[in-house]
Parts: C-alpha cells; structure tokens; sequence
C-alpha cells in the first residue's frame, strides 16, 4: 500500500495495490498492521455503504461530536467523488483548511479522515457507490455538520453548485464561523 501525504499532515491518502489476471483482481484495502507502522491504533468497528444516484450529490460535511467522534477510511467501488476533509479542530495550525481529493474506482486510492474533521463528499458522475470504515457508530445525538459551501472553506466541489442535490439538513448546517468548537488540536488524539 501507497502512503500519499497530504497538505495536512493528520489525513493520509493511501493507494492499496491491485493484483489483476484473467480473473479480475484482488486487493488488500485494509491492513492494520500498515496504519500502526503510522502510529495509528484504530479500532474499526463499523462499515458504512452509501449509493447516490446522480451526478451532483453532495453528502456533507459532517462529524460526530466527541464521545462518539469518528476516524474514517472512505473509498469508492463504483463512480468517482471528490473526498473533502476540513479541519474543525480549535487551535490547529490548519484549522478551517480543508484535503479534496479525487477518490474511483478506477484510481482506488483512499482517504483516511481523522477525528477532528468534517468530512463529505460530491459525486462526479452518476451512480456512486461509497463505502467506509468508522471507529464509533452512529450517535443521532452527537451528529453535526457543517455547511457545505461556506466561502470561508474555499472548496471547489468540481459540480455545479446551483444543481447540487443535497439531504435539507446538509442545506442547514452552520458556516465555519457559527461552528460550535468540539474539538480542541492537542486533546482529541489518543
């Protein structure tokens, strides 16, 4: 597996090897052992699958607030998305900044957002399918979001931002600058 540095340290893109033949392929998309060479002990405990149908879905950002906040590894296995990752994390040197990365089928790359970001992505064709690991479940009650295209975040989604077809509590999320701080820069590893 590829290890891919980002402009913020904390989120990683990882290309995982594909072997083909006649058959098809096989690849290894998870591997422990890898992360803790990183100095990464997770402990996934969920799997995540989201299908979107047309081009333009824009699914995010959104976080769960600590006890129930959650690393994740998000990859693509039919379709293409851009991955955006922002950071919500009072007092980083990156704080506000954001990762947008290109993840397909066809570049199997990964992303792997830590806690302490908003995380969403918009699809860039039609029928997406997203699947991610996550190391805490669901908590409607720590669920949180951020809005999507806050001009604060200067993020190009790489759709057209009048068509975008969003969930109305995506539409309702608060800008970077209403956000309620719940994560702190030097406490939320660990």
């Amino acid at each position: 597996m590829t290890i891919i540095p980002t402009d913020i340290p904390d989120v990683l893109v990882l290309a995982p090897k594909k072997f083909g033949d006649l058959r098809g392929f096989f690849s290894e998309v998870f591997k422990r052992s890898v992360f803790e060479e990183l100095g990464l002990k997770l402990d996934f405990i969920q799997d995540n699958h989201s299908y979107s149908q047309p081009r333009g879905t824009v699914r995010g950002l959104h976080f769960q607030a600590p006890p129930f906040a959650q690393d994740k590894l998000v990859r693509v296995t039919r379709g293409a998305v851009l991955d955006v990752a922002v950071d919500i994390r009072k007092g980083s040197p990156t704080f506000g900044r954001h990762v947008a990365v290109e993840l397909s089928a066809e570049n199997w790359k990964q992303m792997f957002v830590p806690k302490g970001f908003a995380h969403g992505f918009a699809t860039l064709c039609d029928d997406c399918e997203v699947i991610y690991k996550v190391t805490a479940p669901y908590a409607p009650q720590h669920d949180r979001g951020l809005l999507w295209n806050d001009p604060a975040l200067g993020i190009d989604w790489k759709i057209d931002e009048a068509s975008a077809v969003l969930s109305d509590k995506d539409r309702k999320h608060p800008k970077l600058a209403e956000l309620e701080s719940v994560f702190v820069f030097d406490t939320i590893t660990g």
